[in-house]
């Protein structure tokens, strides 16, 4: 599979601009600590840990670890895990860089060092994000309506109509043209007769056929090389270990109406997909 571009990546869902949604991970759990703490903090990072561990964290020129990955950092709390190490200093078992201790830190002290530590950290973007600021809008209407056209009826139409199908008035019904590229390069569509703009991704379906002619059919929950779960269609769960099943599974059909667009993301280039994007936003 070739490396994706940019904008593709964008439309499958990295974010031109990361979402500033509520963290998952522990360091943006915590509250931020007060601002003349975390100033406080600062001053003594700067005195005592700025030489090993650098200015943003990262390491510095004496060889110290990086801190904005470092799980004792992260899983701290209120400088129970920081302070013991900052004040008794550290021996790396694996060798590298020993940290001397800082017996002479109070426990203000270390409390400060650690909510400035949390400070920075929880700023942190997740990996790929772009630099802080304002949010950029782009211009994603730049394609050929009619290039896209031509993609369309050979690559789509056998799924999709613009006339009188899912996609007929789509590009009244999604006006906002990144929603229009991401949902449609992703394989979503909106829900029948749905009055708003919000995509729903159809659920994949799955016919099992087990020993002794029996067949079950539902919403496919999961699949892989040892389990199969479904849905089925009267509301009830089921589960099966496809190598030992009891009774033995002979087949497994799966309807996934999506399973062509991920087919397409191998071999979609940037210029077909905003070409695509223009030819559907003209689909009023």
């Amino acid at each position: 599979m070739r490396v994706l571009s940019g904008c593709l990546l964008a439309a499958l869902g990295v974010a031109a601009n990361a979402a500033q949604a509520p963290a998952t991970f522990p360091a943006q759990q915590r509250s931020p600590g007060a601002p003349a703490v975390i100033e406080r903090g600062k001053t003594l990072y700067t005195s005592f840990c700025r030489a090993c561990h650098g200015a943003d964290l990262r390491g510095g020129d004496l060889g110290g670890p990086n801190l904005l990955r470092s799980q004792l950092v992260l899983n701290d709390q209120a400088g129970e895990a920081i302070g013991p190490v900052v004040r008794a200093g550290r021996v790396p078992a694996g060798g590298g860089t020993a940290m001397p201790p800082q017996p002479g830190m109070t426990e203000d002290d270390l409390k400060a060092v650690a909510e400035y530590l949390h400070a920075v950290i929880y700023t942190a973007q997740p990996q790929g994000a772009p630099p802080a600021g304002p949010r950029v809008e782009l211009n994603l209407l730049v394609g050929d309506a009619r290039e896209g056209e031509r993609y369309f009826k050979v690559e789509c139409a056998s799924c999709h109509s613009p006339a009188a199908g899912d996609l007929s008035g789509i590009g009244t019904r999604l006006k906002d043209i990144e929603q229009l590229q991401n949902s449609w390069v992703a394989g979503r569509r909106l829900g029948a007769g749905a009055p708003s703009s919000n995509a729903v991704q159809r659920p994949a379906r799955v016919s099992v056929k087990f020993a002794g002619g029996e067949t079950l059919n539902g919403t496919l929950l999961r699949i892989d090389d040892f389990v199969l779960s479904l849905r089925t269609d009267a509301g009830e769960y089921r589960s099966f270990t496809r190598r030992s099943s009891i009774p033995r599974i002979e087949s497994i059909k799966v309807d996934d109406p999506a399973a062509q667009h991920r087919v397409l993301w191998t071999r979609l280039t940037d210029r077909t997909m905003h070409d695509v994007t223009a030819y559907l936003a003209t689909l009023k």
